[in-house]
């Protein structure tokens, strides 16, 4: 119904914001730990939108990527998975780490998200994987570049990796990989990353 909704961001809230254009405040659903990144109140804003329609409920789920949109509208359509486990989903990982997650199989990963059982995460990897038709080198590397925080393991690996010599991107798809092996703590995943060096 609506393809984005550009306008001024009037309120922020846990989980969805207010976008006023021309006269009219829009009540949009948004990924809850990408609400903190938003710019202030009052700043002009693109939201990609997704409109769901149900018997009892017309809502706006809101993006700031065409991307998260279109991963969005995958994952929800399987079977099980409903906008609020979508949105769920997208709060708690970027699009590249669930699309890492999906081809690595990683259900713990996606049983992380809330209202994401882990015999979803397996129905979403099994209904999924064969449709995450992308190089996964590339992925690896975009899973760290994101605006969705990692953590302080991830990044001293990274500058490890980069204070040897290594170029920036090959280090994050290094790291990357890494983490989907289970790698944890500085050491470990710089040791897990340097097989892929």
């Amino acid at each position: 119904m609506y393809a984005y909704v550009k306008g001024t961001l009037e309120y922020k809230f846990g989980d969805h914001i207010i976008i006023e254009n021309d006269g009219i405040g829009y009540n949009v659903f948004y990924p809850s730990a990408r609400i903190a990144a938003l710019p202030p109140i009052g700043s002009n804003i693109t939201v990609y939108t997704y409109t769901s329609v149900r018997e009892d409920a017309l809502q706006l789920y809101g993006f700031e990527s065409m991307d998260d949109k279109e991963l969005f509208c995958t994952l929800i359509g399987v079977s099980g998975v409903g906008p609020k486990a979508g949105m769920s989903l997208l709060s708690e990982m970027s699009a590249a780490q669930i699309r890492m997650a999906i081809i690595s199989g990683d259900t713990k990963a996606l049983s992380k998200a809330q209202g994401i059982a882990k015999k979803t995460a397996e129905r979403i990897i099994v209904d999924l994987k064969a449709k995450m038709n992308v190089d996964e080198e590339s992925l690896s590397a975009g899973a760290l570049s994101t605006d969705i925080p990692v953590s302080e393991d991830e990044n001293e690996a990274v500058q490890a990796l980069v204070a040897l010599g290594y170029p920036v991107k090959e280090a994050r798809s290094a790291v990357a990989k890494a983490i989907a092996e289970k790698a944890s703590g500085t050491e470990g995943i710089l040791k897990a990353a340097l097989r892929y060096m």
